[in-house]
């Protein structure tokens, strides 16, 4: 049996291109089933839904053969023991530092005003301000980033950026981009061992998909 977990939203509905490519049809919706463990057409192929934060930890500890999540949670979980052989390209976005309309950013930092950030990508928000010699108070949240200025418990926010739009909706405003972030295959490494053959073949159908997609 090869587990793949997999968190719902965009990521699930950007992997079944990739899955069918390997030919693998997943059985359950997601968003309509209670179920957690999602049957396939494959008998030997099965997919867990987890929270995105959790799917380094499951196959790290051998509770998933393989997953596929961002590369933020990946820095944040800090990838230890997986192995990471493709960028799938799917689910970009980008993680950028945010404050409101009338907050001068640039002013602030060049003053070496002490900044109380808001996030829950605490070890990339920590490193980007460590390197431009920005002194911060990190505060961490799971949700709803975008409160945090608005109330006065952050200057700033640190969270991930796809369109804007809900930044702009609540007064918002994007100052800097830290990094672009793309999901990624995350393979246990005893896995890839003992199930050596399913496993690479799994690898090698969506290397060819992303190659395929990425020249048409």
């Amino acid at each position: 049996m090869i587990t793949l977990a997999l968190s719902k939203g965009r990521i699930f509905d950007d992997t079944l291109p990739l899955l069918r490519a390997a030919g693998i049809e997943v059985l359950d919706d997601p968003e309509k089933s209670r179920k957690l463990i999602l049957d396939t057409n494959q008998p030997g192929v099965r997919v867990l839904i987890v929270r995105a934060s959790d799917v380094p930890t499951y196959v790290e500890n051998g509770g998933a053969d393989l997953g596929i999540t961002g590369k933020d949670t990946l820095i944040e979980h800090g990838g230890q023991g997986l192995y990471q052989p493709l960028d799938l390209q799917i689910a970009k976005c980008r993680i950028s530092v945010a404050v409101r309309n009338d907050f001068d950013y640039e002013r602030a930092v060049k003053q070496g005003s002490r900044l109380r950030v808001a996030t829950k990508y605490v070890a990339i928000a920590r490193e980007f301000f460590a390197t431009k010699g920005v002194h911060v108070d990190m505060i961490k949240l799971y949700g709803s980033m975008e409160l945090a200025p608005l109330t006065g418990l952050a200057d700033a926010i640190v969270d991930l950026v796809s369109t804007g739009n809900t930044l702009r909706a609540n007064h918002l405003k994007e100052v800097e981009r830290i990094m672009d972030i793309s999901s990624r295959l995350v393979v246990n490494q005893a896995a890839l061992k003992l199930k050596q053959a399913p496993i690479r073949a799994m690898i090698d159908a969506f290397a060819a998909a992303v190659a395929e997609r990425s020249n048409a």
